[in-house]
Parts: C-alpha cells; sequence; structure tokens
C-alpha cells in the first residue's frame, strides 16, 4: 500500500532512514493479513494457540517479566513550557526528548518488520472521531490494535480526505527496563514510546492518544476526553438512558459496563447495553445535551476478578477471537487465572510449572484482547456516528471508608469537585505498591495531558455551556465493615443503585441535601431479594469528622495546583467543610 498522502509518505520514509528495518508492511486491516501475522508469530513463539475445541482462535502471549503494566514514572509530556504539563505530569523539553528517542530509535528496526498501522478512534463515519498513524515493529502490537480500531484501509482513506493524524512511533527495542520511556508531544499530535510491549505503553491508540493526546485535542476543540465507560440503561417501559463513569484501572468499570441485571430487575425487563469499556469522548449537542462515542472498537481488560460471578458477559465473549496475555494455561491448554473458579493451572504466566511459591499462576495485571462486538450486551449504539445522549456521570473508587454508597453532586460545579478530589486505593494496572490511597482526579491522574488545574477549569467551561448538563454522581462499591468485609454486594447488584441514579434524572425519586451531597432518601435503595439486607445506614452515613478531616486533604490538594485551580473549587471545599 503506497499512502497517496504526501505529509504520511515522507513521514514514513523518514522513520524508515532512522530505524532501518528490513521491509516495511502496511497494514490493511484484511482477515487474510491478520491470518499472516498470526502464523509467523506462532513461528516465532511470541504467541501460543490456546485449545481449539474450548476457545478457538484464540491465542497466549506472554511478557517480558519486566514489562507487564503502565510505567507512569518513565510517561512523558513534552511541552514547550513545563507548566503547561503540569505538576500531574513528568515533564521534558520536547528538544531534550527529540534527541533522547531519536539516539534510542536509531538502527533499532534492523531485521525487523516495519508495521505501518493507520486507524480511526471512533467510527469511521463519526464526525468526533479521531485519526492515527502507528509505526511500530512488533505483529502483537498489529494484532492487538486491530481488535482496539478501525483499522486498515478505511481509516487510510479518511485520513488521506481529512489530512491530520496523530503519529505514533513504537519500538519494542531490547525490552530493557533502563532503556524504556514512552513520550507524549501534545503540541505536535505526536506520541513516541520505545522499550516496552505491554499495551498500555505499546497500543499507542490506546491510552496514549485516546487520552493525553486526545485530552490536549479536546481542551483546543471544546470536548472532553475521559476515562470512562459508556453504559445504556433500559428500564421496563423501554427507555434507555445513557450514563458514563470513571473509575481507575481494576475498580470495576469492565463489569459495570456489562452489567447483568440480577433478579428480580431481570424478569421485570431491566436490560443494560455495552457502548464502551474504558475511554470516553463527550460532545456538546446542539440541543445543549453532552453525546458520547467510545473511540475504541475492543476490550483489553483486567483477566483477575473477571469470573462467572462478577462478569458473565465478559467470560461469554472470551472463547473465541480473543488474545490473552500473562494469564496461566491449563494442562489442556486452556486460559487460566485466580477467580475463574474451573481448572487448574499448569503452566503460570510465565510458562513455568505451577508451583504456589513463585505467587499468582496468572500475573495480577494478565489482559484479554477481543473485538466489542464479542460482548453479548454489545450495542450497536457503538457505531452511531452521533453518539449516545449521556443523562448521568458517575465518579467512583475504592475506599475502604468515609466515601458513601452512592451521592449526588448539586450541580455541574460541584460535581466538578468531586471528581477532582477522587480519591482510590491503588491496582495492579500500574508499578508501584498496591492498595495506597491516592487522589485520582476523574480517574485521569495517569492520563491527562495537560495541567490538572486547567483540566478543571475546562470541566467548568464544557459544563456552563450546557442546557442539559448530565447530573453528577459519586459511588464506593468498596466499603468494609469492621470484620474487614464489603458491605456492599456489588457486581450485578449495583444496578439497585443505578436505578436510583436514573430515577434522580427523570425527576422519579428525592433525595436528602447533605453538607457533603444529596444522598438517598431511607430506603431509596431497593434491596428486596438479596441474601441478607446491606448495612445501608454505614453504607450512606456521614462521619462528620471523617469528612472534616478528608476536606482539609482536598483543599490541600486543590491547591497543589494553583495558581491554575478554578478558585471556585478551592472555595467549595471549605464551604462544604464549614457546613460540617
Amino acid at each position: 500500500m503506497i499512502t497517496k498522502l504526501t505529509e504520511l509518505a515522507e513521514w514514513v520514509d523518514s522513520v524508515a532512514r532512522r530505524t532501518q528495518p528490513a521491509e516495511i508492511h502496511w497494514c490493511t486491516g484484511s482477515a487474510e493479513e491478520n491470518a499472516m501475522l498470526t502464523n509467523g508469530m506462532l513461528e516465532t513463539g511470541e504467541l501460543m494457540e490456546l485449545n481449539p475445541v474450548t476457545h478457538p482462535e484464540c491465542y497466549l502471549h506472554r511478557s517480558d517479566p519486566d514489562d507487564v503494566a503502565r510505567v507512569e514514572h518513565l510517561t512523558y509530556v513534552c511541552t514547550v513550557d513545563a507548566d503547561e504539563a503540569g505538576p500531574n505530569n513528568n515533564w521534558m523539553a520536547p528538544d531534550t526528548a527529540h534527541a533522547l528517542m531519536d539516539e534510542l530509535f536509531d538502527g533499532c528496526m534492523q531485521g525487523r518488520t516495519m508495521y505501518v498501522i493507520p486507524y480511526c478512534m471512533g467510527p469511521i463515519e463519526s464526525p468526533f472521531s479521531r485519526l492515527g498513524v502507528e509505526i511500530t515493529d512488533s505483529a502483537y502490537v498489529v494484532a492487538n490494535m486491530r481488535k482496539m480500531t478501525r483499522m486498515g484501509s478505511p481509516a487510510l482513506q479518511r485520513i488521506e480526505r481529512e489530512g491530520s493524524f496523530v503519529r505514533g512511533l513504537h519500538s519494542t527495542g531490547e525490552l530493557d527496563p533502563e532503556r524504556r520511556y514512552i513520550m507524549h508531544f501534545p503540541q505536535e499530535l505526536a506520541i513516541q514510546s520505545y522499550g516496552s510491549g505491554y499495551g498500555g505503553n505499546a497500543l499507542l491508540g490506546k491510552k496514549c492518544h485516546a487520552l493525553r493526546i486526545a485530552s490536549h485535542q479536546a481542551r483546543t476543540e471544546g470536548w472532553l476526553a475521559e476515562h470512562m465507560m459508556i453504559v445504556g440503561i433500559e428500564n421496563p417501559a423501554g427507555q434507555t438512558r445513557y450514563v458514563a463513569a470513571a473509575f481507575p484501572s481494576a475498580c470495576g468499570k469492565t463489569n459495570l459496563a456489562m452489567l447483568i441485571p440480577p433478579e428480580p430487575y431481570r424478569s421485570a425487563g431491566w436490560k443494560v447495553h455495552t457502548v464502551g469499556d474504558d475511554i470516553c469522548w463527550l460532545h456538546p449537542g446542539e440541543d445543549g445535551r453532552l453525546y458520547a462515542i467510545n473511540p475504541e472498537a475492543g476490550f483489553f481488560g483486567v483477566a483477575p476478578g473477571t469470573s462467572k460471578k462478577t462478569n458473565p458477559n465478559a467470560l461469554a465473549m472470551l472463547d473465541r477471537d480473543a488474545i490473552f496475555t500473562n494469564v496461566a494455561a491449563t494442562a489442556d491448554n486452556q486460559p487460566w487465572w485466580e477467580e475463574l473458579g474451573d481448572g487448574r493451572p499448569a503452566l503460570d504466566w510465565q510458562g513455568r510449572p505451577y508451583d504456589p511459591k513463585n505467587g499468582p499462576a496468572a500475573h495480577p495485571n494478565s489482559r484479554f484482547t477481543v473485538s466489542i462486538d464479542r460482548c453479548p450486551s454489545y450495542s450497536p449504539e457503538a457505531e452511531n456516528p452521533s453518539g449516545v445522549p449521556i443523562d448521568a456521570i458517575i465518579f467512583g473508587g475504592r475506599r475502604a471508608s468515609l466515601a458513601p454508597l452512592v451521592m449526588e453532586a448539586r450541580d455541574w460545579t460541584h460535581g466538578t469537585f468531586l471528581g477532582a478530589a477522587m480519591a482510590s486505593e491503588t491496582t495492579a494496572a500500574a508499578t508501584g505498591k498496591v492498595g495506597v490511597v491516592r487522589r485520582d482526579p476523574m480517574a485521569m491522574k495517569p492520563f491527562c495531558g495537560y495541567h490538572f488545574g486547567d483540566y478543571w477549569g475546562h470541566w467548568l467551561d464544557v459544563g456552563g455551556g450546557l442546557a442539559q448538563p448530565p447530573k453528577i454522581f459519586q459511588v464506593n462499591w468498596f466499603r468494609r465493615d469492621a470484620e474487614g468485609g464489603f458491605i456492599w454486594p456489588g457486581f450485578g447488584e449495583n444496578m439497585r443503585v443505578l436505578e436510583w441514579v436514573l430515577k434522580r434524572c427523570s425527576g422519579e425519586a428525592g433525595a436528602v441535601e447533605t453538607p457533603v451531597g444529596l444522598m438517598p432518601e431511607p430506603d431509596a435503595i431497593e434491596t428486596g431479594g438479596l441474601s441478607e439486607r446491606p448495612d445501608m445506614e454505614t453504607l450512606l452515613g456521614i462521619n462528620a469528622r471523617e469528612w472534616s478531616k478528608e476536606f482539609d486533604q482536598i483543599e490541600k490538594h486543590l491547591e497543589k495546583f494553583a495558581p491554575h485551580t478554578p478558585q471556585v473549587l478551592i472555595d467549595l471545599a471549605r464551604e462544604l467543610r464549614n457546613a460540617l
């Protein structure tokens, strides 16, 4: 394939001169191409075929043990002015970053194939979609990008029509942790990644483009690029309302996106329609509402925590045409991880005979990649060029105490405050300690491509221009009792909380005003049909002393980003603390 776009052709030629590949392959996205690449990876051992009877067209990839998660400390935003990137990002001057990366890329593809991947983030015909080209020396990246984006010839045709695209350059290099960097150049609409094959660092259409670069584009163009799932919830009357929800990685976002209503909701006619599980681009519509598209075309989900209990829809889509990364394998070559329930591991995620002394059989951040239309709850609205109208935005995270089960913001400004103040316990999706509570505004701490203070200001600007802004809520499925057990049953039962959220959106439910937000009225959350009634008093209780300390911490958190932090948010923290 030879492109008609001179700018693209010249860039590809310049990269080839620097990296010196043995050959160049322009990706079309065809089934024949995918089969060719898959067979090649099977021959080299980069992929292993799983049981063709139980898991046809499914493959296992094992990463280097030192390359199994995002490397936030090696991820940089490179702007001319350090203040533009903000204290929420690692910063490097563009000239310095380019010099460093040029040296790494020099000759790095000798003996390798250089793949050129044109891709579209979002439906091909949507005016809200954005385009990119990733150059990589990894066939594994190509196979995953085929599932995660609209990749190949149709994307290239749109790139050639519009002439604008994000330039992504990636090489696995030597997989040396000491020679590993992920650089973002928002003002150049460019990404460079070297030394990692892990999805979050190597699939440049995902976090790198769809959040870090897109958040910069969104600020410039007047929309929001968010780390959110999108789900449609249909009530028994046949009315569907759409919700966008932000949770840090491995906090149940995918499970919520594919939720199966529990009894008695299912029998009553409630249905859930999955539009996206991870990233959401929100655009103001002509009617004064926010409309969302899912820029991705697949799921790059965390395998541990996925089970028949937590997410039967996810399991149902993983028995065909999926790529598994760093899971264990059974003796008959089926994928396995700890929560799966069935079978037992024979080989761990590194390919060693399983020994509990070596730790979990599957890596805690092991993954599956599968096309979104494999999901039983998939909604064709995911391909709607206009997007879906959002009635509610939900922020959530892991908090063992303090945060109530559900709370509604008083207005858009208060909702922006709740998002900016979000805190959650860390998980295995990023390197570092697990279980530490950290502030993660809008679940965007690792992904916002510019200064958080300006980002919150942009939220206020977007909401201020909406005639019908979505209601904003905060949830916490992870409240624990004195013995350390979860008080709320979670998973499918979260439908009970969503029912109240949607009734608030339609004006069918009341709320109790408290100093921290609007809370459900007594018994407003339906608990009928549960094996035992949860301690709703604790789940919805407000401890004034704990919340006063929380607001002190929030105020300090917001002031870290001053003078960019909107003063209205700092004033609100003080106002709420005083109201206690």
